[in-house]
């Protein structure tokens, strides 16, 4: 691991804004890390405001959207809301057709097959529209770069609104309506909206036409929240009021689906990590085992037994995911070290029987053993078809753009992508990508990073310090929970390892005498020996809560130990 400690900002600004606030230093210096500046800046922070929302109406043509939108219903025309299969696309779906309904009745939704069709918009998509005299398609979280599918509806009489918030191609889809934030052309105020986000701006929009309010609308922030969770876009400006509140609807009123995952989880209140690591899976795994139609019908249910029974099933979509992706990443480490790869820039790696829905999360895996750039293909009909996961601090989309040569199609984000390509290029892209990360990779991203945020002795973390970190809440990219460093702590005696394999490091540790901590390190049971007979040691560490017996206490989640 790489401790990296971030450059404190400059003591006149810490001193500024610690006395605008009445809040130390150290707490002054977290929020300068994170842009805020300003008193009003802090308020904002501090207070997330529905009334922060940027107007729908400053994206580039949601006007049109919306008016395509309202002559679909004076006319009474058939309009299908289509969507990806992941946790992104199946939210937006149930977002934007469930709000559809409360005001129009001919509202249709479609969700592709990841093994049939794949990613994205498709050819069956559209033939289904056509077959059922559907002449509006809303896409969501795709389509940004279906020009030959737009096209092909379009000479079916079938119109295309996208809501897209992945990078464009150098041409647009010939669509009524484009909405996506990243678009060059594009000037509204924030380019961060995951598909589900852009859809709720939709909605935004098509409510306000009808003089609802923001209000109007708090019910469906549940499912924008899971996305933002989920696709792992940044907890800044618009996503971070958007998560903020839909927390909220999360842990006091969320529609059935979410409350049938909430109440099987048997947890009593979810923060953001609840939704990446409980509710976000689940949904996932309709897509990834069976179908996506599995997530829509569920998060769209109105019968709380019912979703209840739905929810059971997806539970145990989900453990046959585990499973899978345990599997295969064996499989998939046994062909690197086969190979001899273990010293490559990246990792691709491919078997044909391998379960195409949980390819991406085998991907991430990968990482955890050998730090770099991963691919892994598996055979989808006579191409093959690859999740794509990076390192942080490296744009895998670029890499792709750089070998798109030997690729039949791509798309995807900085850090996650996806694509197909024939048989026979695959040995060509392996070699492409392989020389396009090695010329392109900085050593430093090479290695496993922790970002320090700032240097604490153990008696500055107090309960008042616990407080307000929890009103950074909620965490995520460009806002993660904040990392500190004690220099020279030592355990008290009582270091031990715990969990079934002994993986993970349970310490009790103090500083200088100072009141002592529990602290815990999930996968840190190898350093056992660093912390033995009270040698002190350097721990890295994020402040957490503890329940235990319906006590509450600090802990340290520790990062690393050196």
């Amino acid at each position: 691991m790489r401790w990296t400690i971030k450059t404190p900002p400059e003591p006149e600004k810490v001193n500024s804004l610690s006395q605008a606030l009445n809040v130390e230093p150290l707490v002054a210096t977290l929020l300068l890390q994170r842009g805020v500046e300003t008193y009003e800046q802090a308020r904002k922070f501090f207070r997330p405001s529905l009334d922060d929302l940027h107007n729908p109406y400053l994206m580039k043509d949601m006007d049109k959207a919306v008016l395509r939108i309202e002559k679909a219903i004076a006319n009474n025309e058939n309009i299908m809301v289509f969507g990806d299969y992941d946790v992104d696309g199946t939210t937006a779906v149930s977002l934007v057709s469930s709000y559809l309904k409360t005001i129009y009745p001919n509202i249709a939704t479609y969700i592709p097959d990841r093994y049939d069709e794949g990613y994205g918009i498709s050819y069956k998509g559209i033939d289904y529209a056509d077959d059922n005299g559907i002449s509006l398609i809303i896409a969501l979280d795709c389509g940004i770069k279906s020009i030959d599918h737009v096209a092909y509806a379009n000479e079916r009489n079938i119109d295309f609104i996208i809501c897209d918030h992945h990078r464009p191609g150098d041409v647009l889809p010939d669509a009524v309506a484009v909405l996506d934030p990243k678009r060059s052309d594009c000037s509204y105020p924030y380019d961060e909206l995951c598909g589900c986000g852009v859809g709720f701006k939709l909605i935004q929009a098509v409510g306000a036409e009808r003089g609802q309010t923001i209000g109007d609308l708090l019910p469906y922030l549940d499912l924008v929240a899971t996305a933002i969770a989920a696709d792992i876009v940044p907890i800044t400006g618009e996503n971070r009021i958007l998560a903020h509140f839909g927390l909220q609807v999360i842990n006091s009123f969320p529609r059935n689906g979410i409350k049938a995952l909430v109440y099987l989880s048997k947890k009593q209140k979810f923060d953001i990590t609840d939704v990446v690591f409980i509710i976000a899976p689940r949904i996932n795994a309709a897509g990834r085992i069976r179908h996506g139609n599995h997530a829509v019908e569920l998060l769209t249910e109105a019968d709380f037994d019912q979703a209840i029974v739905y929810a059971s099933e997806i539970e145990q979509y989900n453990v046959d995911r585990k499973q899978l992706d345990k599997q295969i990443t064996q499989e998939a480490l046994a062909q690197i070290e086969a190979n001899g790869e273990q010293d490559h820039f990246t990792t691709v790696v491919f078997n044909e029987n391998w379960h195409k829905g949980v390819i991406g999360i085998v991907a991430s895996r990968l990482i955890e053993t050998y730090y770099r750039p991963t691919v892994v293909f598996t055979q989808s009909g006579d191409n093959y078809a690859a999740s794509a996961r990076s390192v942080r601090g490296f744009d895998v989309y670029n890499a792709l753009d750089a070998c798109a040569e030997h690729l039949e199609q791509f798309g995807g984000h900085m850090y996650a992508a996806g694509m197909t390509l024939k048989k026979e290029n695959y040995a060509h892209f392996k070699q492409a990508f392989e020389k396009c990360v090695k010329e392109s990779i900085p050593e430093p991203l090479r290695t496993p990073e922790i970002t320090i945020d700032a240097e604490v002795s153990l008696d500055q973390i107090t309960p008042k310090l616990m407080r307000i970190l929890k009103q950074f809440e909620p965490f995520g990219p460009m806002n993660m929970a904040p990392v500190f460093v004690s220099r020279n702590v030592s355990d008290t005696g009582f270091a031990k390892t715990i969990g079934g394999d002994k993986e993970h490091l349970k310490l009790f540790v103090k500083q200088n005498g100072s009141d002592g901590f529990g602290a815990i390190g999930f996968g840190l049971g190898k350093k056992l020996e660093v912390t033995s007979g009270s040698k002190p040691f350097d721990a890295a560490f994020c402040i957490d809560e503890n329940e235990w017996n319906g006590a509450v206490s600090i802990q340290l989640r520790l990062k690393d130990i050196q």
